[in-house]
């Protein structure tokens, strides 16, 4: 039986099952981070152990890094206790490749996991005194979007960030206070320059992550928490910088799929662990595809990151591969298929691959509406992207990726994926929106998901969004069966004028009456909704 805990003892019988393994000296590699890393990965979830973990140890395997990583959790220790510590911080990375087969690897490139919390006393004292020391370069991250919200939908602070401002830097709460407060203690220390890497999938990281924790740190100074000098400091992008970048590599929770494939091979130790509505394992399962694209801005140096496969670049060419991905080519092409996916009883993304009325919806969106307003940022083709992911990529049926995970937080997604283009189209005086089908059949299709009733008329529990139980209020008077427009007007028209949804007036930009009549069509009756997809097609 093969054992993840002890590969380090069955290095032949894992090397007979194809598994690579690490190179160099893993012991003192480990032993080195976790006396003091030179790079802290905060957000230890499935995308680090599927992708940074996996660029770590190119590093380490070509000799550009002498240290492991050391991962931070902030919101809860749930991955440290039970799926770090007890592997050791090794993890099995599983890579499905488009052909079926599976591509294993053994990682070893994370030396320790902390939960950086004053509730754990020891684990906070540590995490602080890495940050003092001048070894520390880079902080990466993955905490999704809602990790750095400090302020309300009417923005204003939340009472958790105001509590955080009030008490100061000594037990912080929020992720982003608890980052101003490891700041703090580098200031203190000497105030060592560092890099401050959002890697998490949205536009403008850096910047959003950048204005939060001046968010901290400037409330901290007007409540006599911290000098103007440390205002200063973290203002300063020579010494605290926060590069923006782009990430892309579709990781679903670990699937039972990957779990069977893994016991058959004699695997005897990966059990699928659940927390709240993610899964995890000693195993990562990933596609084979991933670009990672980072404005190169590191004030105390940095790995040789390109070993890894990362493209560096500048802000510009960082901000134009985002947008090209988010906006046009991947994103919103994912978030239609979350939503019609879960309407239509789908499981798998790739399962609606096989849809030719899905797939061709997609390819509509992606080639047709969406590639006119992309600009090229030249180190990645757009249409090459989309080609890769419509061909190899969502159609793989390995990669266990279901619509209802996608389909997460849809309402903090949506002004991004569709919005940045409507309001390109609507900025364009040789584009017309109005003219746009396919793009307003993928919002016509959130609203009708909204309903939680799918295309046969049974209930289903929406992915969570912090909108749901709003925007689930405003379409309360709508069911299946509807047929009089006035009633859907009357339900939509706040959502679809809604700016801070959308980016743009949907009804001024020519589309709030076309949405208005497709979602019509979808709530007729059952199989209604395949049957419009059906029709505009």
């Amino acid at each position: 039986m093969l054992s993840l805990k002890q590969w380090s003892s069955q290095r032949d019988q894992f090397e007979a099952a194809g598994i690579q393994l690490p190179a160099g000296d893993v012991d003192a590699i480990r032993k080195t981070g976790s006396e003091q890393p030179s790079w802290i990965h905060v957000g230890g979830g499935n995308l680090y152990r599927a992708f940074h973990a996996a660029i770590a140890q190119d590093l380490i395997d070509a000799g550009k890094l002498d240290r492991g990583v050391v991962v931070f959790e902030t919101f809860r220790p749930f991955t440290v206790d039970e799926l770090y510590h007890p592997f050791n911080c090794d993890i099995l990375q599983v890579v499905m490749k488009s052909d079926g087969s599976l591509s294993e690897r053994v990682l070893s490139s994370t030396a320790d996991a902390l939960f950086a919390n004053a509730q754990r006393p020891e684990d906070w004292e540590r995490a602080k005194s890495f940050f003092r020391s001048p070894v520390l370069q880079l902080v990466t991250v993955t905490i999704t979007e809602k990790g750095y919200g400090l302020r309300n939908a009417d923005g204003s602070f939340s009472k958790a960030a105001l509590a955080d401002f009030s008490a100061g830097p000594a037990a912080p709460t929020t992720t982003m206070a608890t980052f101003a407060a490891l700041l703090l203690e580098r200031f203190d220390a000497g105030a060592a320059p560092i890099a401050m890497v959002s890697t998490d999938n949205f536009s403008r990281n850096g910047e959003h992550f950048r204005s939060a924790i001046l968010d901290v740190a400037k409330a901290w100074q007007q409540a006599g928490h911290v000098s103007q000098r440390f205002v200063d400091y973290v203002s300063d992008e020579s010494r605290v910088s926060f590069p923006w970048t782009m990430i892309d590599r579709i990781t679903p929770n670990p699937s039972t799929e990957t779990e069977r494939a893994l016991a058959e091979q004699g695997f005897s130790d990966l059990p699928l662990i659940s927390a709240g509505h993610s899964t995890f394992a000693g195993f990562s399962n990933t596609e084979e595809a991933h670009y990672l694209v980072v404005e190169d801005s590191f004030p105390n140096g940095r790995p040789d990151l390109t070993a890894g496969g990362v493209i560096l670049c500048d802000r510009a060419t960082a901000e134009a591969a985002d947008t090209m991905k988010v906006t046009a080519c991947l994103n919103p092409l994912h978030t239609t298929l979350a939503v019609y996916g879960c309407l239509l009883g789908y499981t798998r993304i790739w399962q609606e691959m096989e849809n030719p009325d899905l797939a061709s919806l997609v390819r509509h969106i992606g080639y047709d509406e969406d590639l006119s307003v992309v600009v090229d940022p030249k180190v990645i083709d757009p249409k090459s992207f989309i080609d890769e992911l419509l061909s190899r990529r969502l159609p793989n049926r390995a990669l266990p990726d279901a619509p209802q995970r996608i389909a997460t937080d849809t309402s903090q997604k949506v002004p991004v994926r569709f919005g940045h283009t409507l309001a390109a189209y609507q900025e364009n005086p040789s584009l017309d929106s109005a003219s746009l089908t396919y793009i307003p059949l993928a919002i016509a299709g959130w609203l009708r998901y909204l309903l939680g009733v799918d295309d046969a008329g049974n209930a289903f529990e929406p992915s969570p969004d912090p909108l749901l139980e709003q925007l689930q209020s405003k379409l309360s008077s709508l069911s299946l069966g509807c047929t009089d427009a006035a009633s859907v007007h009357d339900a939509v028209a706040p959502i679809l004028s809604n700016k801070e949804i959308f980016v743009v007036d949907l009804y001024e930009v020519g589309l709030g009456e076309k949405v208005e009549g497709m979602l019509l069509e979808e709530l007729a009756a059952p199989g209604a909704v395949a049957a419009t997809i059906k029709k505009y097609l």
